[in-house]
């Protein structure tokens, strides 16, 4: 018919211009796209994730700004990289007030698109250890230290597009995992019942699902 697709729209800056409690939970079910410059992209549903914020002890934030958190104090809606355990890189989406210091960690999404790519950077075949974990979603999608600062509102090398989102039902939520403190807390939000969810899986809800947020 010569009639080109729409191409969705990345999620717009208001998206995460609030409490990373709330962008946790409403990020659950929107699709993460990795386009390279070669023009093959990549695409994973988000199913896992954790809020951080700058009154939270176990937040990159909590000490106030440096050089390594620069990013996660800036404008919402551009992607905060950071190198851990001397192997691994983890992203986090900056949510927020400009200068606020809090941010959502992705922690592991269900492939959708470009799998045989992500199976090459992970060097492996099984779709459920393609991108289940903060460090596995970042080596699938090839994102790494340059990526930090990226803008993912902007639609370059990485978006979020809206996808759909997860009815309450059907979301878990629990204590954040690989943490030594702000261990009370529950925020950490999953696709219930998903198999791409890392380890450690969240147990139900706890009352008053709706109160929580932004507490």
């Amino acid at each position: 018919s010569g009639i080109l697709a729409a191409v969705p729209r990345a999620l717009p800056r208001s998206f995460y211009a609030r409490p990373s409690i709330e962008v946790a939970r409403d990020l659950l079910g929107r699709v993460l796209v990795r386009t390279f410059p070669d023009g093959t992209r990549c695409s994973v549903r988000i199913v896992e994730t954790e809020a951080y914020r700058e009154d939270d002890p176990a937040s990159h934030s909590y000490r106030g700004r440096t050089v390594r958190t620069e990013v996660m104090f800036g404008r919402p809606g551009r992607l905060y990289v950071y190198f851990t355990y001397g192997m691994h890189f983890c992203m986090n989406a900056v949510t927020g007030r400009d200068g606020e210091g809090s941010a959502v960690l992705l922690r592991s999404a269900e492939p959708i698109e470009g799998i045989a790519g992500m199976s090459a950077r992970r060097g492996t075949q099984d779709p459920r250890l393609l991108c289940s974990g903060p460090a596995r979603l970042c080596e699938a999608l090839g994102v790494g230290r340059d990526h930090n600062g990226a803008d993912l509102v902007r639609g370059g090398e990485l978006r979020i597009e809206p996808g759909a989102m997860v009815a309450d039902d059907l979301v878990a939520i629990g204590p954040r995992v690989g943490i030594r403190a702000g261990l009370d807390q529950p925020w950490r939000f999953s696709v219930r019942g998903s198999r791409f969810v890392s380890r450690g899986r969240p147990g139900p809800p706890p009352p008053r699902l709706r109160g929580s947020r932004g507490s």
